[in-house]
């Protein structure tokens, strides 16, 4: 069995999934009279000729050490994640071998922090830790195959 270990959060390290969505040190304008930070354009929703739609997914909590076997991915548009709760969760992505993903990674997703991971980006299922929670998810909705999942052999994620 591979075993993987959590990593930190970073934009950089997301790069090559998606983006990362919290705020930046500084706001990019200032709305509504000034009371209101304007965080502008954090991530682009990837419609691949569908509709952007907006969701809330409920999801069941993991513990760790965790065994992911599932991962799938979006072909025709971008999905993003961001969790209604204070909680930190796991976002599990993998780089694309072939048509098939190759070694997963975890990362340890801030409470308050979202990820918008782009069109065609292997991802395991939503991976709250320790309890459930409900997370706002922008996605496509349209004509054409916008799911593959594929079993994979069970990769441990540990802290």
């Amino acid at each position: 069995m591979t075993t993987i270990r959590i990593e930190a959060l970073t934009a950089a390290a997301f790069a090559p999934f998606g983006e990362v969505l919290a705020p930046r040190a500084t706001p990019d304008r200032l709305i509504n009279a000034g009371r209101c930070e304007r965080h502008h354009a954090l991530a682009t929703v990837e419609r691949g000729g569908g509709e952007a739609i907006l969701s809330i997914f409920r999801s069941a909590p993991v513990s760790l050490p965790y065994d992911c076997t599932l991962l799938e991915r979006h072909p025709l548009g971008s999905q993003a994640f961001m969790p209604l709760g204070p909680d930190p969760w796991l976002s599990v992505v993998a780089p694309d071998q072939d048509g098939r993903p190759g070694t997963p990674r975890a990362f340890l997703v801030p409470g308050g922090t979202g990820v918008n991971l782009r069109a065609g980006t292997w991802h395991g299922v939503l991976t709250p830790l320790d309890r459930a929670a409900d997370f706002l998810v922008v996605d496509r909705e349209g004509t054409g195959t916008n799911l593959e999942e594929i079993t994979i052999p069970p990769v441990r994620i540990t802290a």
